[in-house]
Order: structure tokens, then sequence, then C-alpha cells
């Protein structure tokens, strides 16, 4: 009777056993095999609005993120808002800045200061009685974008990357699959790559580029080589407070002043800026938007870092030596005591010419180059707040202020989101160029505009023929006023892929993306990727072959804004 029992138990266990395996396994294949409507890759501030336009518009979505915090640079730091004209923004970007004033309007979202206290400026100062704001910390940032989360109920997975060598499954064209490093697969009807790297699109096989293209390639002027600063002068577009983010003439490049024979001093290109005009690989300066406080209960001070090399800084030492008189960052007032800061004068938060390998990187390679520009920032905010040969009214200012304690997850108060500012930028059938940022060519297909003038940090140092060190690459060119973003130059060529579409990394030259490439925008173009990525699966259609009408009186109807009819 016993033994009766005992093999019925056994027998029982065994099946209770193998039922929950085949459980696992079922719930397993659920989570990997399960259809999208639509799938997006990259949880930046135009994957969210693409997720969110997917659900209104009634279909299944997924939100991928390779990291660990949603939002991209506008939860990373990036809350002083460029956009060039407020009036070109609508449909879900416009509802993320309404967000972020009813965030404001709650008395308890001021921690640090007193609402009354905040002072923002510049383009991004909020009128009085309007319904949106445009200066943010990066926390109330990552709370709207996870209010529409939930609201939405919008599936959010994390720390899932890409496998780049074979995470692409493509059938009579089109992407059925895509495979993360963890195994995991997610199969959709379209997809998005809303990443900043273009990392599915790359690894689709789409048509892209690196670096800047020769001026000759799309008759444009702004675009390769420019040593002779022709932007600030040609144009009338004077370069930010004045400063044109170069050395002060006297500026000696060598380890040892006037030796050529000592080495030159870190980060200068001992191969001459190239041709002027000519194209390079280069690409414009990445950094970190530092989220800064002076707030004594929430400051973390400027720490001197472990692998400190005072050589790494000396070009910032012999500028002030030269007669720099520029203070060396950009401190914009966010609320709470809290600052979006950026880079200034010709040496500052810009980690100038240590990225180009960066679009093409392993992800363990890219975590060494973010680890580096973040550890020749930190080196930077230390000598500017302590090195004796730093003015005295800099080094006071700099050290009154610290990372923020209660913003990242990191103990030292840096964030993990870099600023890439460009990385690869797709080639479609219709390429954005200097002449639609000038309204020279018009667009016959607007999904959106950008209004930003035509921005390139630079690209590099070099010794000039005088024997001095100079930067190379920035452009700070005007557009008249906001121009139409082709739907084209979001879409692959049809033989390419039909069932993809890239709002970040989009089908434009190198000065016409510095022009495109803000936070806003992203949100527009991933608003208006998702809306004809569902008007195609409803249609049966490639995205290519979408019928333009359909998609402009949608895109209407949502409140985008495609057409410029003068200031709000």
């Amino acid at each position: 009777m016993i033994k009766t029992n005992l093999h019925r138990l056994f027998t029982t266990s065994l099946f209770l056993l193998a039922l929950t395996i085949a459980l696992h396994s079922c719930q397993d294949r659920a989570a990997t095999q399960d259809e999208y409507d639509l799938v997006v890759y990259g949880g930046t501030s135009a994957g969210i609005a693409a997720a969110v336009q997917a659900k209104r518009m009634g279909k299944s979505v997924i939100l991928i993120e390779p990291s660990s915090r949603i939002g991209g640079l506008t939860t990373g730091g990036l809350g002083q808002t460029d956009i060039g004209n407020k009036a070109a923004i609508g449909g879900i970007s416009r509802e993320f800045y309404e967000g972020i004033k009813e965030y404001y309007d709650i008395p308890a979202n001021w921690k640090w200061q007193q609402k009354e206290e905040y002072k923002d400026g510049g383009q991004t100062r909020t009128a009085a009685g309007e319904s949106s704001m445009w200066t943010f910390e990066p926390s109330a940032a990552l709370a709207v974008y996870e209010n529409w989360i939930d609201t939405y109920n919008i599936p959010l997975v994390f720390k899932q990357q890409l496998d780049r060598e074979n995470g692409v499954t493509k059938m009579d064209g089109k992407i059925s699959e895509i495979k993360m490093r963890s195994g995991e697969v997610y199969r959709g009807k379209m997809f998005i790559d809303a990443t900043y790297e273009g990392d599915l699109l790359a690894t689709a096989d789409i048509s892209y580029t690196i670096g800047r293209e020769a001026n000759a390639k799309y008759k444009e002027t702004q675009n390769g080589v420019n040593t002779s600063l022709k932007d600030t002068t040609m144009t009338g577009y004077p370069a930010h407070n004045g400063i044109n983010h170069n050395f002060v003439d006297g500026v000696d490049p060598y380890v040892v002043k006037g030796d050529p024979g000592s080495g030159l001093l870190p980060f200068i290109n001992p191969n001459g800026p190239g041709e002027e005009g000519a194209g390079d690989h280069h690409i414009q300066a990445y950094c970190f938007r530092m989220c800064l406080t002076d707030h004594p209960d929430n400051r973390i001070p400027f720490a001197k870092p472990d692998n400190y090399n005072e050589l790494d800084y000396e070009l910032l030492l012999r500028n002030f030596e030269a007669g720099e008189e520029g203070f060396p960052w950009i401190n914009s007032q966010m609320p709470n005591r809290k600052t979006d800061t950026n880079n200034r004068t010709g040496f500052s938060t810009d980690f100038i010419g240590q990225n180009y390998s960066y679009p093409e990187a392993s992800y363990e390679e890219r975590e060494k180059i973010i680890e580096a520009h973040r550890q020749y920032q930190q080196g930077l905010m230390w000598t500017l707040a302590n090195h004796p040969r730093v003015p005295e009214h800099i080094r006071t200012e700099v050290a009154k202020w610290g990372t923020s304690k209660d913003e990242f997850e990191r103990e030292d108060g840096w964030q993990q989101q870099l600023y890439v500012r460009e990385a690869r930028r797709m080639v479609s059938d219709y390429v954005m160029t200097q002449y639609n940022c000038e309204g020279l060519e018009i667009a016959e297909d607007p999904i959106g505009m950008a209004a930003y003038g035509m921005d390139s940090h630079n690209t590099q140092r070099y010794v000039n023929a005088e024997g001095l060190a100079k930067n190379e690459g920035n452009v700070e060119a005007r557009v008249k006023e906001p121009y139409p973003i082709s739907y084209r130059s979001i879409v692959p060529k049809k033989s390419e892929c039909p069932n993809l579409l890239v709002p970040i990394c989009v089908s434009a030259s190198h000065i016409a993306f510095g022009s495109i490439r803000m936070e806003p925008v992203f949100m527009v173009l991933g608003q208006s990727a998702a809306t004809a990525a569902c008007l195609s699966i409803d249609e049966e259609i490639a995205v290519q072959d979408l019928d333009y009408a359909a998609l402009q009186k949608q895109l209407l109807a949502d409140k985008q804004r495609l057409s410029w009819t003068g200031n709000e």
C-alpha cells in the first residue's frame, strides 16, 4: 500500500514537472514568437512617440530598449529644447511639452526651489499663458514618458540589444523578425529603427553613410572640410553667444611649446584637416549634456578622476593664457536649481575627434567610448573648478556646481546616455540637403517640419599653417523659416526593405541632418513613421507605396504641422 502511494506520488510529481516545463516552454515561445503589428527598436523620444501613435491607431506594438532607461537624450540631460521655432512642432511632440507644463504645475514637483524663482530664457522661454513648457529636468521628461507607457499599456522591454551579426530575418525582402543577443525574437508586420545609431537599418542591409559628404556631392556649401569659418560670415548667422568654438590665436599645439619634435598634445589630428570642401569619415563631436545643480543638499562635487592626465587639458589652459575670455560652458537653467550644461568656446565639453568609430563599433567598444567621454568630461570639470592656471573667476563659479544626486542611477550623478549628435544616416530615394534647409527645394510629401539652423559641432583639431592649434567642423548657418521633411527620407529604397521606417537616422546630408537632428523633430518623425506603418498594414502594401494623400490626411487629423504659415 505504501509502495503504491509512493509510486502514485512520484508519478504525479513527474507529471507536474513535465507540465511545468511544457508551460514554461510555451510561455517562452509566446514571448519570443508573438507577432506585433509594429516592432519599435529603440526607446528614444522618437520610439516612444511611434509606440503611442500605433496604440492610438488600434495596432499592437512592442517597444524594445537596448539600455535600462527610456527617452534617450530627452531623459538624459538635454532639457534645453533646441527647436528654432516652437510653432513648427505639433502632434505628440507638442503633447510632450504640454505634459511637461502639467508636471511643473504640480507644487510637489518643485523640491529644490519655488516655482516662482525659476526663470528660463532664450528660444525656449515659456511665455505667459502658454500651454507648453520647453525646459525641464531629466526626471520630469521620464515621468511624462512613463505616464504614456502606462496610459496606453505599451509593452516595453529593457536591456535587449539587437544581434547585429544575424539579428534580422527577411522573407521576400521584408523583415519578418529581429533577434536580440539574449536570444529573444520579435516578429512584426512593420518595423521602426528609432535608435540614434541606426543599428537595425544597418543589420537589415539598408544603404547608409557615415561622416561628411564632399560639398560637390550634393552641390552644397556647408558640408565638407571648412577651416575658413565662412559659416559665420557668409550667412550672417552668428556663433552661439558670439563664440566661434575655436581657439584664440596663439595656442601652441606641441607638448613642449615651439618644439614639433616633442610631439602633438593629445587629441590633435596629426594628418591635418584635409582638403577644403572635401568629405571625410568625421562626425560632429559628442558630449554629455550635464544636469548640474548648485543646491548644497543635492550636489555631488566634481571629483578628480583616478586616471586624470593634466596633459589632456593643456590646450584648455593655454587657450586661457592666450587670451580666451569666454566661459567654457553654456549653463542653461532648468527647474529645481538644475542645468542643461553644453559645449562653448574652443575647449569645452565636446570630446572632439574621439567618436569616429562609435557608429560601427561593437556594443562593448561603444561602452569604452562612452566611458572615455565621461572620464574626459569629469577631468574637464575638475580642472575648471580647481586648476590654478584656470582664471579665478571661472574656478570660483564652476566649483559652485556639481552633478545632481536625484537624477540618474549612477552614484556619481553622471548619466549613461551620451549625446550621439550624429552616427549612421540612411541613403534612400530622397536625401534631405542644404537646399531643403534653405527653402530652395521643397519636399512635396512632408511628414513634419524642422526649424533649427544647420548646426554642426567641430569634428577635429589640427595644426594650421602658422603652427597653431585650431578646431574644424563647426557650422552654424541660418534657415530662413521652418521647412518640410520628406516622407521618402524616412523610408528605405523599396528594393532594400518595404516594411521599415527610420525616424532618427534619416536620409540626409551631414549638414541637413545637423538641422533636422533635434529631439522635438525626432518625436514628430516617430509619430509620422508609425502613422505610415499603420496605414500600410491596413492596405497590405509596402511603406513606399502608401498614398501620400491618405498619410497627409491622417497626419493633419492628428495635429501634425506639415507646412509653414507663420508664427502662432
